[in-house]
């Protein structure tokens, strides 16, 4: 009968904690992306000291594997993409992932202006044509409801009532046709 020799390791077993929490990080980072900070209070979570978590982390980082950076850059195109999320959502959602104020601000200042008026103005087109606008109550509700979406989905109070005014106006003539 042979015996297993155990792994390598100091009196405290550093380099097999060490193991465990970078399999860890990978597992985790097979199903989606992460943050430096999620991946840290996940190590941290399951009892892992700082030290060995900061040498771990640091080691994903430079292989590439941990980019906080790289992070928001996906995560703002997805969330636009297919949840229309206005910037202010955004940078909450950003917030709440551990990624940094410079790095959220540098990546939402590549969203145009224009850009986000004009995925408002779609997802409000999108809304309009379910409405019932037959008199000027629903006229209303429709402003109330619409705004409100807009605002959910973190779009300023000023710019959601201009283009919902704006493609509220559009629909009504387009239903006169």
């Amino acid at each position: 009968m042979t015996k297993s020799c155990p792994p390598p390791s100091t009196s405290d077993g550093a380099p097999a904690r060490e193991e465990q929490a970078r399999a860890l990080c990978l597992r985790l980072l097979t199903a989606r992306s992460r943050t430096r900070a999620e991946l840290a209070g996940q190590l941290a979570k399951r009892g892992y000291p700082d030290d060995i978590s900061a040498r771990v982390l640091d080691r994903l980082a430079a292989v590439g594997l941990v980019d906080d950076v790289d992070f928001a850059e996906q995560w703002v195109h997805s969330r636009r993409t297919n949840a229309g999320k206005g910037k202010r959502a955004l940078a909450a959602e950003l917030r709440t992932k551990g990624v940094d104020n410079d790095v959220i601000t540098a990546v939402l200042d590549g969203i145009k202006p224009a850009a986000e008026r004009d995925r408002a103005e779609k997802l409000v087109r999108a809304r309009l044509r379910r409405e019932s606008l037959n008199n000027e109550n629903d006229d209303a509700r429709a402003t109330r409801r619409l705004v409100a979406m807009l605002g959910r989905r973190g779009y300023s109070q000023s710019m959601a009532y201009d283009v919902v005014s704006t493609q509220l106006a559009a629909e009504r003539e387009r239903r006169r046709v």
